[in-house]
């Protein structure tokens, strides 16, 4: 069976940080871009961050560049999004999925081409 689950949601207060992890089974996430999506109530789900198959090729969404990093192990099978000094407007549902076409060494944060979703993971961004 093919999953993608979604884990390191939680509380967090605003200037802290906090490490998102999504983990492959069923199948070897090497040769997948993989993206990084936030949704939160009455808002569309967004593109936050992506990185390629190669780690060669990383995006983020201007309103987390500087503060997110996504990074991947391969060895693990897991992707990460860290997630430094979060604000209160990064409170979402937070998933990830894969992108299976994309070009070698680049990802896309437009939601229409990932495929694979996981369940999501809940971050809530508050004192």
């Amino acid at each position: 069976q093919l999953q993608l689950v979604e884990s390191g949601g939680g509380l967090v207060r605003p200037g802290g940080s906090l490490t998102l992890s999504c983990a492959a089974s069923g199948f070897t996430l090497d040769f997948y871009a993989v993206g990084w999506f936030r949704q939160a109530p009455g808002k569309e789900r967004e593109g936050v961050s992506c990185i390629s198959s190669s780690s060669g090729g990383t995006d983020y969404a201007d309103s987390v560049k500087g503060r997110f990093t996504i990074s991947r192990d391969n060895a693990k099978n897991t992707v990460y999004l860290q997630m430094n000094n979060p604000k209160p407007e990064d409170t979402a549902v937070y998933y990830c999925a894969t992108e299976p076409d994309a070009t070698f060494g680049e990802c896309t944060r437009s939601k229409g081409g990932y495929d694979y979703w996981g369940q999501g993971t809940q971050v809530t961004v508050s004192s």
